[in-house]
């Protein structure tokens, strides 16, 4: 059983069960990496600034540096005996350099050591995720390509025949809402790039620590001033894990739409197989089950969004331990939006349209009542007398 790194006032061991409940590290090794990188930017402050020796500082950096190529090489393997990240790191420095690697927790906690991990991570997935939204976007402006043959479509509202739209314009309105999810990951980026680091528990330290050397090691643009916040801020998980849902939101109206558009009924668009499965009994079936499955997972979305927010509504200031339950919805729902990125490219880049079905549906003349109607007004009708002349027109009962 590793050490913990609070046990000096304790007398008894923790109760196996307490053990059990309370460790993170099957979630939070995730973190390894960015724990590390934090750890060596922290301790060359220290050396810096002469709270500990230089030689020690020197001595841990190489030590972490050790330990993160071991990560990188996969020597390094999950212990669940250990309650979290932070400590298999300190145990694994300790390890490789002995006693030096005491003296790596000065002047911080694991409160906003775990601020300062989660938002490393987050910045770093924050920029996969954008450049995931370019892909889908490009494989999006593709498929309008590919498929020239079809200038036009019919719209709809209600799911009932509208106007005609062209298909630039139909996957244009797609395009325009990864727009605006990559702006919200760029102005949510800017709130997780800020350091929280020498906050330590909530009340910084009375040693001479220097946040903003350890802000330019590690590439933040300023650092959080207040330091009870910055321990007890989760808004920027609850902000990413919004951007998400939007997103999955709107990867959900894509799929949908793709599942009708491949529809007997409908016709549209012929999925490529390597993206749809089968029955097991029917055997013309070709299931879009991919799309039905990113459908789907708006649910576990809108839910790891509501878990945090309900974890969050009651806490009194500053860190509590409900706040380490924040991470598992926080990495979830960035696999799952990426993941859908990602296949989603792919199958759009692979599927076609089907031509002779569309222009069988463009020939209802009901798609072009609201342009009679603006002929009219051309010729002096008034709009209101046009759409009841068109109206009765196209009446259906």
């Amino acid at each position: 059983m590793a050490k913990k790194l609070w046990g000096g006032r304790f007398s008894k061991e923790t109760d196996p069960l307490v053990e059990q409940f309370t460790s993170s590290i099957k979630t939070d090794f995730v973190l390894a990496k960015y724990d590390i990188i934090g750890s060596i930017a922290h301790a060359k402050m220290l050396g810096k600034c002469n709270i500990i020796p230089k030689k020690d500082a020197e001595k841990i950096v190489r030590g972490l540096n050790a330990i993160l190529k071991d990560l990188d090489d996969c020597k390094i393997e999950l212990d669940i005996s250990v309650e979290d990240v932070h400590t298999l790191v300190q145990d694994l420095l300790q390890k490789k350099i002995g006693d030096a690697a005491k003296k790596v927790h000065t002047a911080r906690s694991r409160n906003d050591q775990v601020s300062l991990d989660t938002r490393l991570f987050a910045r770093d997935f924050l920029c996969v995720l954008s450049g995931s939204i370019n892909n889908l976007k490009d494989s999006l402006s593709d498929f309008v390509s590919k498929n020239k043959q079809v200038k036009n479509l019919p719209g709809y509202t209600h799911m009932q025949h509208a106007q005609p739209i062209t298909l630039d314009d139909y996957i244009g309105a797609y395009k325009a809402m990864l727009d605006r999810d990559a702006d919200r990951l760029k102005d949510v980026y800017k709130r997780v790039n800020v350091l929280p680091l020498g906050s330590c528990a909530l009340a910084g330290t009375s040693l001479p620590i220097d946040r903003k050397f350890v802000a330019k090691e590690l590439g933040f643009s300023s650092v959080i001033e207040n330091t009870v916040d910055a321990v007890s801020d989760r808004d920027f998980v609850i902000e990413i894990l919004n951007a998400c849902v939007i997103l999955g939101m709107h990867l959900s109206r894509l799929s949908e739409d793709l599942i009708i558009w491949s529809s007997s009924e409908f016709n549209f668009i012929d999925i490529d197989e390597a993206f749809c499965t089968g029955s097991s009994i029917m055997p013309q079936k070709k299931n879009p089950d991919v799309l039905e499955l990113i459908r789907g997972s708006t649910g576990k979305l809108y839910g790891n969004l509501m878990s945090v927010l309900v974890l969050m509504k009651g806490l009194p200031l500053s860190y509590n331990r409900d706040m380490q339950l924040d991470k598992e919805p926080l990495f979830d729902s960035l696999k799952i939006v990426n993941d859908e990125l990602l296949i989603l490219a792919k199958m759009i880049k692979a599927s076609k349209l089907n031509k002779e079905s569309i222009d069988k549906q463009l020939k209802d003349p009901g798609l072009y009542a609201t342009k009679m109607a603006e002929d009219l007004v051309r010729k002096g009708v008034a709009f209101k007398d046009a759409h009841k002349m068109i109206g009765k027109k196209y009446a259906r009962f």
